[in-house]
């Protein structure tokens, strides 16, 4: 029977980080919750054998019924019916697996029926189910919604929504509009308080909503007559069975066609406020967002790890000149720099998990009693690296995603642009990867602070001071070169920008990058240590960042300021029609 888990050795040996002792600990208040709790473990061990045995029925459900659904709902995928969404009926199949399966609310904690597991789970969880099917990912992994409700909603709401999805509803958020696509300060959709009944009234439209018709919808709406920022906008939650909602359409995308993204018309919909009014955007959807990049980092990993099997599998079973491909030193070298990307994005995709879990538990906490000074050192600490992270694994796995599955199709030739063969389908479905939650533009907005404000220097060097494997020494020496050379890159930068303001931003996209490739090459020069399993991936990915190092130093430390202007000169002198 196929399994994700148990034939994912990558996906156990990131379950078993030593930093996970600390994060359960947190999770389970020292494993005082058992004395409240039936569910609740009694120890760290017990704690780990709970989430292993859930893994794998995650990766039982992931390995016999999403993967063999995945090319019949691709195929079929959702319409609307009286101005609802019907899901493919693969799709359907799905959930009721997985709800079956008890794996609704994993993070959620016991008192709303949740599992109250770390986000590590979840995010395995999600990458599984994302290399089954991506698609329908996007709608079992929007329960982390219910993080953000957890976080920022009064008790009432929490005991009114967060059981359900527990119990297998589903969630979406609802940001996006016609005229407010990534500006969501530009969001017009509008919400008044009805004194008659106690309620929002939602009046507008939102498109590009990623299972829009889901049982319980966080929307950003205008609550502050006359305001047309950010500052206007608040978060609120809206049942489905309350009605006012209406789907217009499904849009006809590329991929991940399972997946419904919906344009909707709200019609006095009523909905409730979610934390503090004007909140919505400058607090509550930050976090939301953040949470979404961690998922799509989840997703894209998840295809990496589709694209690469389905390139291996076709490259030992092909033969040409009477020799399976794999034999050929290009085919070889491409398998060989897949893997190595792959497991360079998984080691990121959990390390910035592991930070995000750390202080979001703390900030749990202080809602429950006050933080020691230690503490609250500690939530600062890991909410910084999280800060810095968050973009930078998203930015990273998204166009790994798409780059695996390029070669994936490659390996194939002919055969790979036909829908005969999973890697066609993986192809369409990475594409929106580097687009949606963020395109890969705007996770290097949001990532340039950790490089200006040194958050990604500091842990370089924290990489840097520790100890590797004898096999690692020369790939630590490489990475000790690279790190001088990143230093260099930001001294001239910062000196540059003082003379032309834009200098930063024009050249932000190879500093974030080359602070992505040492990260990712020390985390692999680590896990080395471990397992003799990463030892050739550590050394062939440092051979991918020397060169990406070594193109982006060169072109930056040649580059001037005039050639701000040089670029924009495009957009201003030429004209179309």
């Amino acid at each position: 029977m196929a399994n994700f888990f148990l034939d994912n050795k990558d996906l156990q040996f990131h379950l078993q980080h030593p930093l996970m002792r600390k994060i359960v600990a947190l999770k389970e208040r020292n494993y005082t919750l058992k004395d409240h709790h039936e569910l609740a473990p009694q120890n760290f061990e017990d704690a780990m054998d709970n989430y292993r045995r859930v893994l794998e029925i995650a990766g039982e459900v992931c390995g016999e019924v999403i993967a063999p659904n995945a090319e019949g709902v691709d195929h079929e995928g959702p319409r609307v019916e009286n101005d609802h969404v019907v899901y493919a009926e693969g799709t359907a199949r799905n959930i009721d697996a997985i709800t079956k399966a008890g794996l609704s609310g994993m993070t959620l904690p016991y008192e709303y029926d949740g599992l109250n597991f770390p986000l590590v789970c979840f995010v395995v969880a999600n990458e599984m189910v994302a290399r089954g099917d991506a698609g329908f990912e996007n709608i079992w992994g929007l329960q982390d919604c219910a993080e953000t409700l957890n976080e920022f909603a009064s008790e009432e709401l929490k005991r009114m929504f967060l059981p359900r999805v527990s119990a297998g509803e589903t969630c979406a958020m609802d940001l996006t509009e016609p005229d407010a696509g990534s500006d969501l300060g530009a969001v017009m959709l509008k919400a008044t308080y009805d004194e008659k009944s106690g309620r929002w009234l939602l009046n507008g439209v939102k498109r590009f909503i990623t299972n829009g018709d889901g049982h319980i919808s966080l929307v950003l709406a205008r609550t502050e007559e006359g305001t047309s920022d950010a500052r206007g906008l608040s978060m609120l939650v809206h049942d489905k069975r309350d009605g006012g909602v209406k789907v217009r359409r499904i849009e006809n995308k590329l991929g991940i066609k399972g997946s419904p993204t919906c344009e909707l018309v709200f019609t006095n919909a009523p909905a409730r406020l979610v934390g503090d009014r004007k909140m919505g955007l400058i607090k509550y959807v930050m976090s939301l967002m953040n949470a979404a990049r961690l998922g799509i980092g989840a997703q894209s990993v998840g295809l990496c790890e589709a694209a690469y099997r389905e390139a291996l599998k076709y490259a030992q079973e092909r033969a040409q000149f009477g020799k399976p491909i794999i034999q050929f030193a290009a085919v070889a070298e491409m398998l060989s720099n897949m893997k190595a990307k792959l497991q360079g994005a998984r080691a990121l995709l959990y390390e910035t998990t592991r930070f995000v879990e750390i202080y979001k538990q703390y900030g749990h906490i202080a809602q429950e009693r006050s933080l020691e000074p230690e503490e609250r050192q500690e939530m600062k600490f890991y909410n910084r690296l999280a800060d810095g992270f968050t973009p930078l694994v998203k930015l990273f796995a998204s166009e790994y995603a798409n780059q695996l599955a390029y070669d994936a199709v490659q390996i194939h030739g002919g055969s790979g642009f036909m829908k005969d063969y999973p890697c066609e389908r993986l192809y369409r479905d990475a594409r929106i990867m580097n687009i949606y939650e963020g395109t890969s533009q705007l996770q290097v907005v949001a990532a340039i602070n950790a490089v200006t404000k040194g958050t990604f220097l500091e842990q370089i060097k924290t990489y840097e001071a520790a100890d590797y494997a004898p096999e690692m020494c020369a790939v630590k020496s490489k990475l000790t070169d690279l790190r001088v050379r990143f230093e260099e890159m930001v001294a001239r930068v910062e000196t540059l920008e003082k003379e032309r303001s834009g200098y930063k931003d024009f050249h932000a996209r190879r500093l974030v990058e080359t602070a992505g490739h040492i990260i990712i090459t020390y985390l692999l020069a680590r896990q080395a240590g471990e397992s003799a399993e990463y030892i050739d991936s550590a050394r062939i990915y440092c051979k991918l960042a020397e060169s990406k190092v070594a193109e982006a130093y060169n072109y930056l430390m040649h580059s001037d300021v005039e050639d701000v202007d040089l670029f924009k000169k495009v957009g201003q002198e030429e004209t179309i029609g």
